[in-house]
């Protein structure tokens, strides 16, 4: 079993992270604003080689507004910037998207610690230079077809 190799389940899942931070090659103390880019990428790379599972059912409620709000960001970056292309267009939503979902101003709060006031703060903050690169004319992609 695996037990005989690890005395318990925090052990594994110790052991797992370490091998995963050796494969990708990035250490999270060592982040600058300098590297963070480069490592952010190698992370997400090595994430999307593995397969994701799907998730639950939602409430149809919950999923109704869900849709609503994803749709609504859309439709307000295809306005803005119309001739970007659809992948962009996507991306710069979606960006917007995780930014106003609860789930990160909970991750703000509680995992960071930060007064209420204070994840809204850095919410809008970040909506704000999303919004300005799209706004500027600066995609995503930089140009990737």
């Amino acid at each position: 079993t695996v037990y005989r190799h690890f005395d318990n389940e925090r052990a594994l899942r110790d052991a797992v992270l370490a091998r995963i931070e050796e494969e990708v090659d990035v250490e999270p103390e060592s982040f600058t604003l300098d590297n963070l880019p480069e490592a952010t990428a190698r992370i997400y790379e090595y994430v999307s080689s593995i397969p994701l599972r799907g998730r639950a059912p939602r409430d149809a409620t919950v999923e109704s507004i869900t849709r609503r709000q994803r749709e609504g960001l859309h439709a307000a970056v295809i306005r803005a910037v119309p001739d970007w292309d659809d992948r962009d267009q996507i991306v710069a939503a979606a960006m917007l998207d995780i930014l106003l979902s609860v789930t990160a101003y909970e991750r703000l709060v509680v995992e960071w610690g930060l007064a209420p006031a204070d994840a809204v703060a850095g919410i809008t903050w970040a909506m704000d230079l999303v919004e300005t690169a799209v706004r500027d004319g600066r995609p995503p992609r930089k140009g990737e077809s």
